[in-house]
């Protein structure tokens, strides 16, 4: 929670509209109040009463302003004050709070640390200094600013309940919830701080007790935009997608410049199948806060998904340029460059990636990839195995090994790969097929079969597996079984020139002749596009002997 010293004419504490950050963490930056330190110093001079009049109307309007959330307007006036009078703390005070809601967490500190020159005391200061190092992820200076600022002033409850939230971000949530109930302790009503707990009640698991946090602190304040929030974040963990809908609007209501409830509402439209929603969302976020890196990524991430491939690496080159370490923008615009046939520069993004954080799993996996493609397999295996070594529950690193070892003649680490992939995820169908590959290569047919057969029970119209059964089943003799897989393989993909080739073949062998002609002329014609497009035929040699030593 910023704080600011009142409007000189009100004495009385007021709330300011709030700023929550929602981006995954339970982060809290809570509501603004007003503190009133002192009043104003006496005069002794009609010009210097005429001046402090003048400087009172302003900071009266900057107020004014800055609660309706005009913070530019709110600046200019804060600004005006400032040139007839630097040292004066409360528009100091101001100045920082106006600053940090503009993003600018540097000029806050600077203000902030001005108004401590003229006054050391100033605990407003320290905790609103500590606010502005929260957001540049310094929170260890966080703390200890918000520790300063209790010490000079031990019943600063907003203090208590924004050091929760800095606790918080450090995993220490045993001191954290200390603190909360500190604030809530020295003010019942503190609304940031029954939010706060909230968010503390979630990251333990704890989701009764955190939706119970949020609505109390509605109870007391029906018009806090950042418990809205808050409370549509559980809805959309529990899946709740339309509640969720429903309480982001209600925050972005309450709050038109809410950039992370715009955020995450675009968030819930994404997950509901309204991409141009999500577009209009993530859109108003940045409208409100044009450095916003993360809506800047979730926008290129909708545009990549709709194959507007220019549009992806625009907006995740503009996240780049606000954070310079989001990694997830490298690895996303490395995968959009090599989609859109730009893999020089790909790999550099995942390089770059890469730099930042050595281990990250999607980038090593998505380098190894592309060497993979250009046949540079110990590259690509030296790739996946760095995954591997530092991430569980990713299967394609382990799929993608297994062919690099299918490939060197490897099968029984091959094998051993496509265990890995099936234990992650035993519906995995392409896993199986692609065991059910590798037994086959080696003769264990019957496996094979069981492979194919257990991947047509979890994805039915895979035509792949009936094909590779139908093959299995040929090699064990099996014809009939054969051809019926064949056939089934056909009627989920007519344009599968395997099947009709080997189905043709297959056919030859029990001398079943109907549609002969047929099937040739189509044969013949699936062969000349191949050759014409210097693609391996479907039909092999092997198939022409065969078919000369059959007699019937």
């Amino acid at each position: 929670m910023l704080s600011l010293q009142s409007d000189p004419r009100q004495y009385q504490q007021q709330l300011l509209i709030s700023r929550v950050s929602h981006d995954g963490d339970p982060r809290n930056d809570s509501s603004f109040p007003f503190y009133a330190e002192s009043v104003l110093s006496s005069v002794n001079i009609k010009s210097d009463l005429s001046r402090e009049v003048d400087e009172d109307t302003l900071l009266t309007l900057a107020h004014q302003n800055y609660k309706a959330g005009n913070y530019k307007q709110a600046l200019e006036h804060s600004k005006a004050v400032y040139e007839r009078n630097p040292q004066r703390t409360d528009n100091l005070l101001l100045l920082g709070a106006i600053y940090y809601q503009l993003h600018d967490f540097d000029t806050c500190i600077a203000k902030n640390e001005e108004a401590l020159r003229v006054n050391p005391q100033f605990a407003e200061c320290y905790g609103n200094m500590a606010n502005a190092w929260k957001e540049k992820d310094n929170i260890d200076v966080a703390i200890r600013y918000y520790l300063i600022a209790i010490e000079l002033r031990p019943n600063f409850a907003d203090a208590w309940s924004n050091l929760a939230g800095a606790y918080m971000r450090k995993g220490r949530l045993s001191d954290a919830a200390q603190c909360c109930h500190q604030a809530l302790a020295l003010n019942p009503r503190l609304v940031d701080a029954h939010s706060n707990l909230g968010n503390l009640m979630k990251a333990q698991g704890l989701v009764q007790e955190a939706y119970n946090c949020y609505v109390e602190a509605l109870r007391i304040q029906p018009t806090f935009a950042v418990a809205w929030s808050n409370l549509a974040g559980l809805f959309m963990d529990a899946g709740d997608l339309n509640r969720a809908l429903q309480y982001y609007k209600e925050a972005v209501k309450l709050k038109p410049n809410f950039s992370d409830a715009y955020l995450n509402l675009g968030n819930v439209y994404k997950a509901l199948g309204m991409p141009q929603e999500a577009i209009m969302c993530y859109q108003r976020a940045l409208l409100v806060r044009p450095d916003y890196a993360m809506a800047f990524g979730n926008l290129a991430t909708v545009y990549y998904e709709q194959g507007n491939l220019e549009m992806a690496m625009l907006n995740y080159r503009r996240a780049i340029t606000c954070d310079a370490g989001f990694l997830e923008a490298y690895n996303n615009l490395g995968n959009a460059l090599k989609d859109a046939g730009k893999v020089e520069e790909a790999i550099h993004y995942y390089r770059q990636c890469l730099s930042l954080q050595p281990n990250h799993p999607q980038a090593l996996t998505n380098l190894g990839n592309i060497y993979m493609e250009w046949n540079m397999m110990s590259a690509a295996a030296q790739c996946y195995k760095a995954t591997l070594a530092v991430t569980t529950g990713l299967s394609a690193p382990f799929n993608n090994l297994a062919i690099i070892y299918k490939q060197q003649g490897n099968y029984a680490d091959a094998i051993s790969c496509y265990n890995e992939v099936l234990r992650i995820d035993p519906m995995a169908a392409d896993g199986l097929v692609n065991r059910g590959n590798t037994y086959k290569e080696i003769g264990r047919v019957n496996e094979a079969i069981q492979d194919y057969m257990l991947a047509i029970t979890i994805r039915p119209n895979m035509a792949e597996a009936h094909a590779n059964l139908a093959s299995s089943y040929k090699d064990s003799g099996n014809v009939e079984a054969a051809i019926k897989s064949y056939r089934q393989a056909l009627m989920l993909r007519p344009d599968f020139p395997e099947a009709t080739c080997n189905l043709l073949h297959t056919l030859q062998c029990v001398c079943d002749w109907d549609d002969r002609e047929k099937m040739f002329i189509e044969v013949e014609g699936i062969l000349r596009r191949q050759i014409k497009m210097s693609v391996i035929p479907s039909v092999q040699p092997f198939m022409q002997l065969l078919t000369l030593s059959i007699h019937c």
